[in-house]
């Protein structure tokens, strides 16, 4: 497999080309953004550190019987996954209030939403990334009716497993995002899951130990998610 040119570079990670169609090159980088890209700073060993917690929780999500774009893990920082064709529409999993959910309506932090919420949010940064409904997916061509469906079954399915595995470690998912794409016709998982983009508290002591210590200030960023990996069994380079 020969790595070619660069396709796109995100807020945190860059896309490369292959010598088969069908797959890319996906670079995590020690960049670390917030509030859109307003806020910028690299953090050493974050692109690692995320690469190999992504390539764990993939592979768990695998297992159970969740399709994803993941293949293997090439090295530190760079993993092969299949080239899906990206549906511009993020699915939300909110299981306990925080963030936008408590901004939004005013609900106390912390509390238990049962059941879990589901929402939608158009991937659009120059907008904010606003939150939409079914009918306004299906109205502008972002999704068909027949792959939200998907979409949000396969999404509580990932809650199911992934509540799980994070309990085992003493550790609380408040709430989550996922992107989709398709391959081949079917609906894949894409993108990554990291604590860039969920939320996840010490189970007894709600200590935030995701994206919220950039966010907010607290500091120790990539010591919390070394911290999570190692309660759920990721072994870091």
């Amino acid at each position: 497999m020969e790595k070619r040119q660069e396709l796109y570079a995100g807020k945190a990670k860059s896309v490369h080309a292959t010598d088969d169609p069908d797959l890319l090159v996906l670079t995590f980088r020690d960049d670390t953004s917030a509030f859109d890209g307003e806020r910028m700073e690299s953090l050493a060993r974050k692109g690692m550190v995320n690469n190999t917690f992504n390539a764990f929780i993939m592979e768990k999500l695998q297992a159970a019987g969740i399709p994803t774009h993941f293949e293997k893990r090439l090295s530190g920082t760079e993993s092969l996954v299949k080239k899906l064709e990206m549906i511009p529409v993020e699915c939300v999993v909110r299981n306990i209030a925080a963030g936008g959910l408590v901004k939004r309506l005013g609900v106390e932090e912390g509390k238990t939403l049962s059941p879990p919420t589901f929402e939608l949010f158009l991937k659009d940064d120059a907008k904010h990334d606003p939150m939409i409904n079914e009918s306004l997916a299906e109205t502008f061509g972002w999704a068909t009716p027949e792959q939200l469906d998907e979409m949000k079954a396969l999404t509580f399915r990932v809650n199911e497993v992934l509540k799980a595995l994070f309990e085992a470690g003493g550790l609380l998912l408040v709430d989550y995002k996922l992107e989709f794409g398709l391959f081949k016709g079917q609906i894949v998982l894409g993108d990554e899951f990291s604590p860039d983009g969920c939320r996840l508290w010490d189970a007894k002591t709600r200590e935030k130990l995701d994206k919220d210590r950039f966010r907010q200030g607290l500091g120790g960023v990539i010591e919390a998610y070394e911290e999570v990996g190692r309660r759920i069994g990721v072994h870091f380079d």
